[in-house]
């Protein structure tokens, strides 16, 4: 399993000598560090002793998840392999637009955002704040054992405002995606998720074989998946027969800023969906957005565009106007291009 800092987030621990009193110890890998523990710590008493709370973390033994319920129950034993994980920082319908709906659920931004690679989470906050944004995606990685008390997402950003949407990112096969988002629904219950299943670290294409393996295990596991796709229409389409609940083709490589490249296929794929389209990757500045929107896309999804923008928050409120704006244009209906010029003033009457 890789866990790739997709969102520029880094934690480090140092081990140390055994957690309590000195005696028999046993030796685990923590968050693939060594570690040596008293014997007999359940899993319950070594979160104590860590001070973390356990109502924002999930933790995976073995490859199997340990639900809440079992902490106090379980007994860690030597050799053992634990991962400690959280999520990291991977509206209103002011214009009167409508929402869309997702999952069951209306919402009524149709701009989604990402939180990763902002300088701080008091810089993401005010970004989404700006942005309108209802929804926004977050990675899932290794809780930080050295500094249970450091600034997490969920302090600046409310999960009770804003609706978490955990992802995949990083994720380089089925097997990875399946286990993360697991992860994800033990640590913060939620069944909404977005899979990204990457074929390369140059491009970060999606890998269409392992995505349709995915899509299969987290619809079966009762996810309700929200997937990236390439601009694809046919594997678009079948990925919404098997049961995502929305497709996001791509636009351009994601953080490239290119903006969308295939403008046919993307509105190919809306014609051919009846669960919500939004363009995911690319969107370099507000008119990309708005061109998404104007293809009759129902949202859009970006991250780089806005944090690594020169004032995120300004680009923030750019974004949450041209998604506005396209999707107004599209309900409008543009007027039809023609060959030749057609003058706006009559020619009647003429001096």
């Amino acid at each position: 399993m890789r866990w790739h800092v997709c969102e520029r987030w880094v934690t480090q621990f140092a081990i140390t000598s055994p957690i309590g009193q000195t005696g028999p110890v046993i030796e685990i890998t923590l968050n693939g560090e060594k570690r040596q523990l008293d014997t007999g710590l359940t899993v319950g008493a070594l979160l104590s002793s860590l001070d973390y709370d356990v109502g924002s973390v999930a933790l995976e033994r073995n490859l199997e998840i340990v639900p809440r319920s079992k902490f106090e129950q379980t007994i860690i034993e030597d050799g053992d392999r634990l991962e400690l994980v959280h999520f990291i920082g991977g509206g209103n319908d002011a214009a009167g637009l409508g929402g869309f709906v997702v999952a069951g659920k209306t919402y009524h931004s149709r701009l989604i955002v990402g939180t990763g690679k902002y300088k701080d989470f008091k810089e993401t906050a005010a970004a989404i704040e700006a942005s309108g944004a209802e929804i926004v995606t977050v990675a899932v990685r290794r809780v930080n054992i050295s500094d249970p008390g450091a600034p997490r997402l969920s302090d600046f950003v409310d999960p009770k405002k804003y609706t978490y949407l955990p992802n995949t990112a990083g994720c380089f096969s089925a097997e990875e995606a399946v286990r993360t988002l697991r992860l994800a629904r033990e640590a913060g219950g939620w069944d909404l998720v977005k899979l990204e299943v990457l074929g390369d670290q140059k491009t970060l294409y999606p890998n269409m074989p392992e995505t349709f393996v995915a899509a299969a295990a987290l619809i079966k596991d009762g996810f309700k998946v929200m997937v990236y796709v390439n601009d694809d229409p046919i594997a678009a389409k079948t990925l919404e027969d098997m049961g995502c609940v929305a497709v996001m083709p791509l636009g351009a490589p994601i953080g490239s800023g290119l903006g969308l490249q295939n403008r046919i296929n993307i509105r190919l794929i809306v014609e051919a969906a009846s669960v919500p389209v939004l363009v995911d990757a690319g969107v370099g500045t507000a008119s990309d957005a708005t061109v998404a929107m104007e293809l009759g896309c129902d949202g859009v999804l970006m991250n780089t565009a806005i944090a690594e923008a020169k004032d995120p928050v300004k680009m923030a409120r750019a974004m949450r106007h041209a998604v506005e704006a396209g999707r107004l244009a599209y309900l409008a209906g543009r007027m039809a291009p023609k060959k030749y010029a057609d003058p706006s003033s009559p020619l009647g009457g003429l001096i």
